[in-house]
């Protein structure tokens, strides 16, 4: 069996509950700042969510639900949108109304103590997920991440495998040794298609996902007074997630 040498998180939905209470909010004010009426209510931002990349987000929603929005330099306000949208999200996050999910900070500290190398591949951009690192975890916590990955780093997001490609090669690892923490069907497709072992931690956007190449699907990473529920997969005796689960889970 490979020894587990790092484990990749996802961010958005996975370590943090951003999606619905964060970046959703953040569009809609931004929205408002540049005096439009499109608003994201949550059902419809699940659908959205299908789409990676905020920039990219803006121009589906316009295509699809907004079809005689008729403006010269369209990539020009994307651009302004989500240049807005993420200072509103940033604010969101000083204001600490988005939590971590559970057994994150636990699990990340039990590979800092055992020497398991952290990193991090997301479709977010990198001036927001630090901001939120180090609210969430503390002002040191973006150094404990061997690298952060972000989706302008690479031609393509989620679900091509860029990102993770990027990280695997930037650590000087091999696949087979690294273990992928993710919320969604696009980031599990990018991890899978990029050799990857992977568990998926669902959320209420993505419990419906198509998710059977994950190794093991679980409701959260899990605390010893708050257990995981078993989606998919098998968890042995295990009721949260440890660095011997993720052992456990690698290919022999």
């Amino acid at each position: 069996m490979k020894t587990l040498e790092a484990l990749i998180f996802d961010v958005d939905g996975t370590l943090a509950e951003t999606e619905r209470d964060g970046h959703r909010v953040a569009f809609n004010q931004a929205f408002k700042e540049f005096g439009l009426s499109w608003h994201w209510p949550v059902g419809l931002y699940g659908q959205l969510l299908r789409v990676a990349g905020g920039k990219e987000r803006i121009h589906y929603y316009v295509r699809r639900y907004q079809p005689t929005f008729e403006i010269e330099a369209m990539d020009e306000l994307v651009v302004a949108l989500h240049q807005a949208k993420a200072r509103h999200f940033q604010a969101l996050v000083e204001s600490n109304v988005i939590p971590l999910r559970p057994g994150v900070r636990r699990l990340i500290e039990a590979a800092q103590r055992e020497g398991v190398r952290l990193a991090i591949a997301t479709t977010s951009a990198k001036d927001s997920v630090i901001p939120l690192l180090e609210r969430l975890l503390g002002p040191e916590s973006p150094r404990w991440f061997e690298v952060i990955a972000a989706g302008d780093m690479v031609p393509a997001k989620k679900p091509a495998p860029d990102i993770y490609e990027l990280v695997v090669k930037a650590m000087g690892l091999t696949p087979a040794t690294c273990l992928v923490i993710e919320d969604s069907q696009q980031g599990l497709e990018a991890a899978i298609a990029a050799g990857l072992t992977t568990v998926v931690t669902v959320n209420d956007y993505t419990r419906a996902h198509s998710l059977a190449a994950a190794r093991l699907v679980i409701s959260h990473l899990g605390e010893p007074n708050l257990p995981f529920e078993v989606l998919q997969g098998e968890a042995a005796q295990a009721y949260y997630f440890s660095l011997d689960l993720a052992q456990a889970l690698l290919p022999s």
